[in-house]
This record gives structure tokens, C-alpha cells and sequence, in this order.
């Protein structure tokens, strides 16, 4: 769309007077955010791609009758690591699990209540898995698969901590973009 469009359309003194307004805090937050959007949606697909691939070469394996020794192993662990990576991708564009209805039609300033609760909610709570993760790590020192001698047990499971600080950071990035929001929608 060019300027002659957004002008007739009023949208150019939108978008001209919103860029004005971001503050270098917000576009770092902004940056940030669309970097680590970008990042964890491939580190997503090439997970996604990966099983896909892992469970059809599984299942064609064992049909001709020579199964992979791995595959029982390795499965698991992909969906493990998708599970985790995915739902950072999900709290970062703010389509995981919540109550949206219930933030949406309350009262503005409860709304804004109900926000803080629920993030220090799910922070406190990744903020344990992330410590508990730590600890099976610790655990798992001197731990290798079973089917893969050369790969490490804390390799595999290194996706709890990390995941968990990805939701925590994907979270509360997501939680200043609505808390901006809010306030926008509170001024306007």
C-alpha cells in the first residue's frame, strides 16, 4: 500500500503518530520480541519437521520388519522439546492457556489486577519448573540413553530449565505489550 492510499485512508496519521510515540523502551521491547517470535517459530518447525520425520521413518522401519533401536527414545524427547519451545511460542503471542473472557469483560481496573495475578502466577510457577529442572540436570550427571551411549540424559532434559526461562521471558515480554495496551485503551 502506498503513502497516496494511507493518506486518503487516514491511516498514515495513525501510523505516523504511533511511531512517534514509541519510546526507545518500547522498541527494544518491540525488537526483542519479534527476534524471539522469529527464533522460537523455527526452533518450532525444525522440531515439528524432526518428529514428523523421526515417527514416519519409525513406523516404515518396523513395517519392512527392521525397527530403530532409538526410536522409542528419541520420539518422546522430540515432543518433550516441542511441547516446551511451542507453548514459549504460544505465551509470547499470547495464545496459551488463560482466561481471556474473564480479563476481557471485567472492569479496566480489575482487568489490569487480574493481569498482574495471573503473570506472577505463571512466572512463579515456570520459575519452579526452571529450578526443579535445574536440579534433575544436577542428577543426571553421568546419565547417557540407553539406545544412544554418545548422547548425554542431561542434554535431552536441558529443555525444562531452558524452556521454562523461555516461557518466563515470552511471558513477560507478552505482559508488557498488554499492560501498554491497557493503558493506551485507558487514555483513549
Amino acid at each position: 500500500m502506498d503513502r497516496t492510499c494511507l493518506a486518503a485512508s487516514g491511516l498514515l496519521e495513525k501510523v505516523q503518530s504511533r511511531s512517534q510515540s514509541v519510546s526507545p523502551h518500547n522498541s527494544f521491547v518491540f525488537s526483542l520480541r519479534s527476534t524471539l517470535d522469529r527464533f522460537l517459530e523455527w526452533v518450532v518447525i525444525v522440531l515439528m519437521t524432526l518428529l514428523a520425520v523421526v515417527v514416519v521413518s519409525g513406523f516404515l522401519f518396523r513395517q519392512f520388519g527392521a525397527p530403530l533401536i532409538w526410536y522409542d527414545e528419541v520420539a518422546p524427547i522430540l515432543l518433550a522439546w516441542l511441547t516446551y519451545y511451542g507453548s514459549g511460542l504460544a505465551a509470547l503471542r499470547r495464545v496459551h492457556i488463560g482466561f481471556p473472557r474473564l480479563v476481557a469483560n471485567s472492569p479496566k481496573r480489575l482487568r489490569i489486577v487480574l493481569g498482574w495475578i495471573r503473570v506472577t502466577i505463571v512466572v512463579g510457577f515456570f520459575a519452579v519448573a526452571a529450578w526443579a529442572g535445574w536440579r534433575v540436570l544436577e542428577a543426571l550427571e553421568d546419565t547417557y540413553l540407553v539406545s544412544l551411549p554418545w548422547m548425554s540424559a542431561r542434554f535431552t532434559q536441558s529443555v525444562i530449565p531452558i524452556g521454562s526461562v523461555t516461557f518466563i521471558v515470552a511471558e513477560i515480554i507478552a505482559f508488557t505489550g498488554w499492560l501498554e495496551k491497557q493503558r493506551e485503551e485507558s487514555t483513549s
